[in-house]
Order: structure tokens, then C-alpha cells, then sequence
């Protein structure tokens, strides 16, 4: 099956290219930081993306995709946040921000929106961070029930 304006032969060394679409500013300037959920960020759309912000303030919950752009290296094994405790796993296991394209997605709280400023509650992502997408959050799209995951994941609560 082919779906338009795309091909099942895309040549694995096609340089890919994204363009942010904004930036987060916030009080947090370093990674590492554990209590993301509390914290409110502003994410400022560039201006000639404001059109596409329209109606988002109808949803409570927002996904962001945001590049991450401090974070260096490859790490293909991991220690889950860095703990001994826990399993030696694949990056494509963890969330890791050290994988060959440092691009991360979190579902957080929309407070408001005031023209190309949104007010986000449970972005972890630090001040300066370019964001690449903001989608809304659909509960019948995005919520998987009955998900299973590895059992270190009940560790890091």
C-alpha cells in the first residue's frame, strides 16, 4: 500500500532535516533535573507558525517533540537514569538522550495559550530547547491500555 508524497525506498544516508518550530524557555537551564512534572515551562512558537496554533487551547494535554540538543554522544547500552541497580539495556530501550538522533517527545499539561506562547506543566525539557512539533493529545490515539513494559521500569518510581 502507498501512501501519497511517500516512498518505501528512501535511501538510508538521506540527510533528514528539521527546522524547530520554537524554543522553551524556563527556569531550568540543566539536565538532570528529576521534578519535571512540577515544572512550568513557555514554549514560544515562531510567528509565522502561529496560524497552526489555533483551537490547540481546547485540549488539556499537548505532545512535544523537541530536539535534544546538549546532549552528546552515542551510548547503545545504558543503565537506565544511570543506575547500577537497574538492567544494562539497548538505548532504543530507555530514554536515554544519547542515541543517533537526540529527539525526544513528552505529553504535558497545556495551562494556556496567548498567541504563539503556550504554558506547559511536565515539559522536561531545559531553557533553550528547539522544539520541532507540538501535536494535541488524543486519549482514543495515544492512550495504550493494557501496555506492558519491563519490569525495571517499576523501580524508578
Amino acid at each position: 500500500m502507498k501512501t501519497a508524497g511517500y516512498s518505501d525506498r528512501h535511501p538510508k544516508n538521506k540527510q533528514i532535516v528539521f527546522r524547530p518550530i520554537g524554543i522553551v524557555r524556563c527556569q531550568q537551564s540543566e539536565p538532570g533535573w528529576r521534578d519535571w512534572d512540577k515544572l512550568v515551562s513557555e514554549i514560544r512558537i515562531d510567528r509565522k507558525w502561529a496560524r497552526g496554533l489555533k483551537g490547540l487551547e481546547d485540549f488539556s494535554h499537548i505532545i512535544v517533540l523537541f530536539h535534544l540538543s546538549r546532549a552528546q554522544g552515542v551510548a547503545p547500552l545504558v543503565h537506565p537514569r544511570r543506575r547500577l541497580d537497574l538492567p544494562l539495556v539497548g538505548m532504543f530501550s530507555t530514554r536515554s538522550p544519547h542515541r543517533p538522533n537526540p529527539i525526544a517527545l513528552t505529553i504535558c499539561r497545556l495551562l494556556k495559550r496567548r498567541g504563539t506562547r503556550l504554558t506547559v506543566k511536565g515539559l522536561d525539557a531545559i531553557d533553550g530547547t528547539p522544539v520541532i512539533d507540538i501535536k494535541p493529545y488524543i486519549p482514543d490515539n495515544d492512550l495504550v491500555k493494557r501496555a506492558r513494559v519491563a519490569k525495571w521500569v517499576y523501580k524508578l518510581r
